[in-house]
């Protein structure tokens, strides 16, 4: 069976280094890299859509990407107990037509003994913001890590 470390139960310091290395996964825009991250059998609630399973979170990520561009994300640990973690986050991101976005938004997590999440449930709001008022701005990829957070940044 494939681990994940950190595993759970978790630790602050642990739980802390779990929310950097998926935000880490997730700027890299590597729907099969983030992927590996969950149980073949993850369950997702993301805004108003329900998926089930690795190959619907590629095709999910696959289709997020090709919409959300410019995509930078910057996620904080909010709490954790045992097995589970909560988060706050925000996101730019730019669609088609050049309208850039600020996504605000929590996601609960559950993971299994592995440290392969089971469970993600994610709220999130978008806020059009113009393109001056952008904060996110490192090259694409992971956030640099002397690139303030969230709490850091204000926000």
């Amino acid at each position: 069976m494939t681990q994940k470390p950190p595993l759970p139960p978790f630790t602050q310091e642990s739980a802390r280094q779990k929310v950097r290395m998926a935000e880490d996964a997730w700027n890299t825009r590597d729907p099969e890299k983030v992927s590996l991250a969950y149980t073949p059998e993850s369950v997702w609630r993301n805004r108003s859509e329900f998926i089930e399973g690795r190959d619907a979170i590629v095709q999910f990520l696959t289709q997020k990407w090709q919409r959300e561009l410019g995509y930078r994300l910057i996620k904080e640990l909010w709490a954790y107990h045992e097995r589970r973690i909560a988060v706050r986050f925000q996101y730019e991101c730019h669609d088609t037509a050049g309208q850039w976005f600020r996504c605000y938004g929590n996601e609960q997590w559950e993971f299994d003994d592995n440290g392969l999440m089971q469970r993600r449930e994610a709220s999130i709001n978008d806020v059009p913001i113009e393109k001056e008022q952008r904060r996110f701005l490192w090259p694409q990829g992971p956030r640099p890590e002397d690139h303030a957070g969230l709490t850091e940044l204000g926000m």
